[in-house]
């Protein structure tokens, strides 16, 4: 079993990008290519699940942060009836990706989490763990998303656009750094994935949280 430090976080770069882009899934495409991916196939307490290795990829600009899911599958648990055009509420019961982020070094447990399932839904939230009977579910960050399913290689892929101005006040720089954890929920069986082990059955243990860091 796997028991990550939490006193020396890991660390994903993004990449600067020269300005912002249409949504591309391919990690190959000019866009993601250059952008090196962090891989995680361990479960949330660390134990290796390998057929489901899942790469993240990252890039920037002035006004978003872009990140691309690459999530190998061995069956799909999807919501019926999805709905894209607004958020869905929940969505974490069924097959996600899911990224959480906060940009304040001093108030850990007050961050931002996002969320994207194959079909497309979506869902964002602002997550105030000393505050928990705050409804984060209100907020509207304005981020876009983007996803399709490769039944033939058993991968889906998702995209997220996330504003800067909904998890920063500052205006971005290369240098800027945020805590940062990804996860996944895969399948009928609901496997449960991240990057960094939050060593229980709850991803909302910011103390766990790895490092996303601007980069030229």
């Amino acid at each position: 079993m796997a028991h990550p430090n939490p006193t020396q976080p890991e660390t994903i770069r993004s990449l600067r990008a020269a300005h912002d882009a249409a949504f591309d899934l391919n990690p190959q495409s000019p866009f993601w290519r250059d952008a090196s991916p962090i891989f995680f196939e361990g479960d949330n307490y660390g134990r290796p699940v390998k057929p489901l290795r899942t790469e993240v990829r990252s890039r920037w600009t002035d006004s978003n942060l872009y990140l691309l899911f690459v999530c190998p599958y061995t069956d799909l648990n999807l919501k019926p009836a999805p709905q894209t055009k607004v958020d869905t509420n929940h969505l974490w019961n069924w097959d996600v990706a899911e990224v959480f982020i906060g940009s304040d070094f001093e108030h850990i447990r007050h961050y931002k989490e996002f969320e994207l399932s194959p079909q497309n839904e979506w869902l964002d939230l602002d997550i105030d763990l000393d505050q928990p009977h705050r409804d984060g579910s209100k907020w509207n960050s304005g981020f876009e998303t983007s996803a399709r399913i490769d039944s033939e290689t058993k991968i889906w892929y998702g995209a997220m656009r996330i504003p800067f101005a909904a998890i920063d006040p500052q205006s971005p720089h290369a240098g800027s750094r945020f805590r940062v954890n990804f996860f996944r929920s895969q399948g009928q069986s609901r496997k449960l994935l991240a990057w960094q082990a939050p060593m229980g059955e709850s991803f909302h243990v910011p103390e766990r949280f790895g490092i996303l860091e601007l980069v030229r």
